[in-house]
């Protein structure tokens, strides 16, 4: 995809005239023009030569974009130089101002406010020679709604410059031509709109810098996210530090960053560690500490320490590159929703000036005086606004964009914005998503006379050399306990089965428990053990050595803490949750049971989830979000594809949509945004389509008979105002909150607040053994406001440290729910 920076367009009509044009250069297989950053980008095969040279055709000059939206020759009014376009709209309004007073004053405020006036004024020739030198000067300082009005109609793509050029110099020659017969006819006194001609001038003037302003404000958060890219970097060289850009730096450069400096580039600290601030990045405001062998980004900031880090991703492969370049990308995507705008656009300025024709004609035929005919027709072409229509859709789009990216939502297009929400059925991939994708152990069972030290040592001198992902949960658990690794030898993995070798000279083996009954006896009281913790969703995973079982070791993917309140609120909003996944039934069930989730479809294999989401689609607009590579094709078949940001690259790269901080609670912030832009979208088209539908009538004069009429001036200030509405409309989703918004700072204040933290005691029947306690404690340390729980078997009492906002009700359910009873 190439982008290029248009100069020239004005209005919808002149992006429906640019994209008409290059849509049809060979090898152009799409092509979207937006009106907000006078940019376009375009696929396919063409030639960048041929492109260019199709945008000229049409009236309009094109440039190929520099990288990142910097400002070039062609881009006056690309993303960075709103503040200068309304620098420059300032000017031209400062000096129209003077000139148009003096105009108003001659014209109407002398005989209004009985102000003095030269005698010479008496003169009705001498006031016409001056109200025309006046509004010519006033056309010349505003000569660009002529020029570019000018080429549009030599193109044959007239567009909002054209009718505005065309409604003052109505107005202006009309004037004139009154003018010369009252010099040359003694006693003629017709009626002047030299005011009109520089009043329509001012105030469209007027209008574009408010527009300007509020484009500009668009753009905020996009802005934002480019200043914190740092222009140079301390790199070390030979033992020293020199200053270099951060254009000149490498992958493998060391970098140095002190305390209070950006990092420059994407790398790996190599030494030193400090706390840094990714709130520009990911939107959590709480730092994050960094050691040695963590990844560290471009755009953060270094807040304590100090630390040297290695250079892996320069220039546009950072992190910071990537995000700004896919909000870009999105802010000049189009919507679905625009297609009707669009299509409206394209035939508007010409339809318009069809319209200003008949009104003139009827109210001719009507024998109205010629004044009144100029008015009412002047008044069609002024009052227009093409330009509502072009920037209703492409000013929420980069607002929505921007305020997602600011809330670690990157949305990838302006399809994705407008479908996400409109999505009926939310597909929840379950490992990584639901899930924390990291399992862990979460019960040790011996079976006597193995203790537990001895299953330990069996399952970390089995598995310490194996690579599968449970091998390392449960390795790590061993280490975790100081378990000792003893001798053994002839390792063998046996894929989908498990492991075997020599465990102290003694054949040894570790798996599952279809595995294990082939090879060793195992009692029913291990049976009915390995089931019960295949039921809570946990995998069990047995030892045995000599053909003796040592025990089971449970171990469970962890899920996220937030998922459960966030398929609740996702289901308040009407939506259907189904969770799909590759795991067996049982744990695809406990872990369904635990979040709310009714519906889901265990064991299937990647082309089985993608079947199911085309099962799906069938009656409905689905939404998936995975984040392993076996999720890819599901993503890219949906409506609308989401990737959790910590997933496989290919996950990442066949979404619509990333959700940078892998927390389930932002895909609800991202349908309540969407909802919200789109809800934005169609009201900006109705006010668009609604304001020229009304005002077009009245400024033909359709009203006139009761009384109801506009005059050129006043439909110039209408048309001004109304694609500042629709800009100040869109601007309404910066103040978007995202889901948990008021949870996140009521647990961060419960953080700092330990103080008010209560210890109390729960007596509890049935602690048998170790494992009890552990069980227990995590019920317990699972309820949010819950600071830590001590359980004891000896004393048959669980010690609970929690805020007053939990209930001993509460507690002792939890207690209960584990399989415990509770002395009240």
């Amino acid at each position: 995809m190439s982008k290029y920076d248009i100069t020239g367009m004005s209005c919808a009509a002149c992006s429906a005239r640019v994209k008409k044009a290059v849509s049809e250069v060979k090898g152009v297989t799409e092509c979207n023009v937006n009106l907000l950053t006078n940019s376009m980008t375009v696929e396919g095969a063409a030639r960048s030569e041929d492109i260019i040279s199709a945008v000229k055709k049409a009236g309009y000059k094109a440039e190929p974009a520099v990288p990142n939206g910097k400002k070039n020759k062609a881009g006056e009014a690309s993303l960075f130089s709103f503040s200068v376009r309304v620098g420059t709209l300032k000017i031209r309004l400062l000096w129209s101002l003077l000139f148009v007073s003096a105009i108003m004053y001659i014209s109407m405020l002398k005989d209004m406010l009985g102000l003095p006036l030269p005698q010479i004024f008496e003169s009705r020739a001498v006031t016409g020679l001056t109200e025309l030198l006046l509004t010519a000067t006033v056309m010349v300082i505003n000569g660009e709604f002529f020029i570019n009005g000018l080429k549009g109609a030599l193109h044959l793509a007239p567009n909002m410059d054209t009718l505005v050029a065309l409604g003052a110099f109505s107005s202006f020659a009309y004037s004139t031509a009154v003018l010369y017969k009252t010099l040359i006819l003694p006693g003629y006194s017709g009626e002047f709109f030299f005011e009109s001609a520089a009043m329509i001038l001012t105030l469209i003037t007027l209008g574009k810098m408010f527009e300007a302003r509020a484009k500009g404000k668009t753009a905020n958060a996009l802005k934002s996210l480019m200043k914190l890219a740092t222009d140079s970097a301390a790199v070390i060289k030979n033992g020293k530090e020199e200053i270099l850009p951060v254009t000149e730096i490498v992958p493998g450069d060391i970098i140095a960053v002190r305390p209070g400096e950006s990092v420059a580039v994407d790398g790996v600290i190599i030494s030193g560690e400090s706390a840094l601030d990714e709130s520009a990045l990911t939107g959590e405001s709480i730092p994050v500490d960094k050691v040695k062998g963590d990844r560290v980004f471009s755009g953060t900031v270094n807040l304590t320490g100090y630390f040297e880090f290695r250079a892996v991703a320069v220039g546009e492969d950072t992190t910071l590159s990537a995000i700004i370049k896919t909000v870009s990308e999105a802010a000049a995507s189009k919507a679905p929703v625009a297609a009707l705008a669009d299509r409206v656009a394209g035939i508007f300025v010409p339809a318009v000036l069809l319209i200003s024709l008949i009104t003139a004609a009827i109210w001719a035929l009507a024998a109205a005086p010629v004044s009144r005919v100029i008015s009412y027709a002047v008044s069609v072409l002024v009052i227009s606004c093409p330009c509502a229509l072009g920037l209703a859709t492409p000013v929420a789009i980069m607002v929505a964009s921007g305020v997602g990216a600011k809330h670690g939502i990157l949305f990838k297009n302006a399809a994705a914005i407008e479908n996400t929400g409109k999505a009926d059925i939310i597909v929840l991939d379950k490992t990584g998503t639901v899930t924390l994708g990291e399992p862990r152990v979460t019960d040790v069972y011996s079976v006597p006379p193995a203790t537990t030290e001895d299953l330990l040592s069996v399952a970390l001198s089995l598995e310490e050399k194996s690579e599968h992902p449970l091998a390392r949960a449960v390795v790590g658990y061993c280490i975790e306990n100081k378990t000792v690794l003893k001798n053994s030898e002839n390792f063998v993995s046996l894929s989908g089965s498990g492991v075997k070798g020599d465990y102290m000279r003694m054949p040894a083996i570790g798996g599952n428990m279809a595995f294990i009954s082939e090879n060793a006896r195992l009692t029913d009281e291990v049976k009915i053990k390995a089931n019960e913790f295949s039921s809570e969703g946990k995998t069990p995973l047995l030892f045995s050595v000599g053909g003796r079982v040592y025990g089971i070791i449970a171990v469970a993917d962890g899920i996220k803490p937030e998922v459960a309140e966030c398929v609740k609120a996702l289901k308040d909003m009407g939506k259907r949750v189904i969770m799909l996944t590759g795991d067996n039934k049982l744990t695809a069930a406990a872990v369904a049971n635990a979040v709310g989730i009714e519906e889901f479809f265990a064991g299937l294999l990647p082309q089985e989830k993608d079947e199911k989401i085309k099962e799906f689609m069938k009656e409905n607009r689905v939404l998936m979000v995975g984040d392993g590579i076996n999720d890819a094709p599901a993503l890219t078949r949906a409506d609308v594809g989401i990737a959790i940001g910590t997933g496989a690259d290919i996950a990442v790269h066949s979404a619509d949509a990333v959700l940078i901080k892998s927390r389930l609670s932002d895909l609800v912030s991202a349908v309540k945004l969407s909802l919200n832009a789109y809800k934005n979208i169609k009201e900006n088209l109705f006010w668009a389509f609604f304001y020229n539908a009304v005002c077009i009538p009245l400024a033909a004069g359709t009203f006139s008979h009761f009384g109801i009429t506009l005059n050129p001036m006043i439909a110039a200030a209408a048309m001004s105002m109304s694609s500042v509405c629709v800009v100040t409309n869109a601007l309404r989703l910066n103040l978007f909150k995202p889901f948990g918004f008021s949870q996140v700072k009521k647990n961060e204040t419960q953080n700092t607040a330990k103080e008010k933290a209560k210890m109390r005691v729960i007596e509890i029947e049935g602690i048998m053994c170790e494992h009890c306690e552990a069980r227990i404690k995590a019920a317990l340390e699972a309820i949010e406001g819950v600071k830590s729980a001590k359980v004891s078997k000896d004393t048959g009492t669980a010690e609970v440290e929690a805020l007053p906002e939990v209930l001993d009700e509460q507690l002792f359910a939890a207690v209960e729910n584990a399989g415990y009873r509770v002395r009240r």
